[in-house]
């Protein structure tokens, strides 16, 4: 035999509240009960194991408590790591995660976004590169909906933004690069580069000028590993990886081809995702706050839940220089 659903009825007759009280009190209207009425109720929820209706709450209180998250790769473990730090926030905030993996498609990224309004999220955070079309954006302002965009800052100013500083982080590379002799150098990075790629490129261009072997390559290992045969026509000493897949990738064309890192090639890249302390030899890399970028993103978007209309957010992080085993000083 089933055994009977608890409901909200049962709770109220238990502690001796009203229906509308409990409700008011499971959904987090507090402000007229006294603190015994508070525990009353939740003890009494407790002890009857009560799951609220996830449908009635939302009738009342107006929120799913959803919040849509639109990365391009979740298999790059940055984005896995940035989707913890928002996951962390979110949860003590009382909100669930609903994860879309994007892959730099803006066709499917309109349609998860569509998807995502339909089913009544609460807001966005948004690190798919393809947020630059401003239907979405339309879309997003039409159901007053917010949304947080994440390391991809668009050129509209109309919404909240948290990024790292990537200018500073191709900046600190190039530094590095040229303190330690690398004149000839090549940058290996997408044709057409995100925002926050480019920013990096720039940074890096900053120190070096236009003196800069330009390799394109996907952000992935198998686009690092594809650059590999333009990198060992040519005289560079040193290589700046646009991020650490790609540096990957260059490690394993460079043995295809013979070549050793760093005795041949130093390579440097960008994220510090994990590997990267396991990969031999350990790669010099320019690392990002990856979780604390994700919680930032989180606790951005709950401010913005509570303040609808406060004036548009932009947050910078800082990078820095991890140097392990993968640059070495030129003789």
């Amino acid at each position: 035999m089933n055994k009977k659903k608890v409901t909200i009825k049962d709770v109220a007759e238990k502690a001796g509240l009203s229906i509308t009280s409990v409700s008011q009190i499971l959904n987090g209207n507090t402000q007229r009960f006294s603190e015994k009425s508070i525990k009353k109720v939740q003890a009494v929820q407790e002890e009857l194991k009560y799951v609220p209706d996830f449908f009635a709450q939302r009738m009342v209180t107006k929120k799913s408590h959803l919040v849509g998250v639109l990365v391009p790769d979740i298999s790059n473990p940055f984005f896995a790591q940035l989707f913890l730090g928002i996951q962390d926030i979110l949860t003590q905030q009382g909100y669930v995660a609903l994860l879309y993996n994007m892959s730099d498609d803006q066709k499917q990224e309109s349609h998860y976004v569509e998807e995502l309004i339909r089913r009544g999220v609460d807001g966005l955070i948004i690190a798919s590169s393809s947020f630059s079309d401003q239907s979405i954006y339309q879309a997003l302002q039409a159901q007053n909906l917010p949304m947080i965009v994440m390391d991809q800052k668009t050129e509209t100013d109309l919404v909240d933004a948290v990024q790292t500083d990537n200018f500073d982080g191709g900046r600190q590379a190039a530094v590095y690069l040229q303190k330690l002799g690398h004149q000839k150098v090549a940058v290996v990075l997408p044709e057409k580069a995100t925002v926050n790629v480019r920013k990096r490129y720039e940074g890096f261009v900053s120190v070096y000028g236009n003196n800069i072997l330009e390799v394109a390559s996907e952000l992935s290992t198998s686009g690092g590993q594809v650059a590999v045969k333009d990198i060992v026509k040519s005289d560079v000493t040193a290589i700046f990886a646009i991020n650490d897949q790609i540096a990957f990738g260059l490690y394993m064309g460079l043995k295809e081809a013979g070549k050793k890192i760093p005795q041949d090639y130093s390579v440097i890249g960008f994220d510090d995702i994990g590997p990267c302390k396991y990969v031999t030899p350990a790669l010099t890399t320019i690392a990002q706050p990856t979780f604390e970028l994700g919680q930032e993103a989180a606790k951005m978007l709950i401010k913005r839940l509570i303040e609808p209309k406060k004036e548009p957010e932009e947050k910078m992080l800082p990078v820095k220089l991890v140097q392990r085993f993968s640059v070495t000083p030129l003789k």
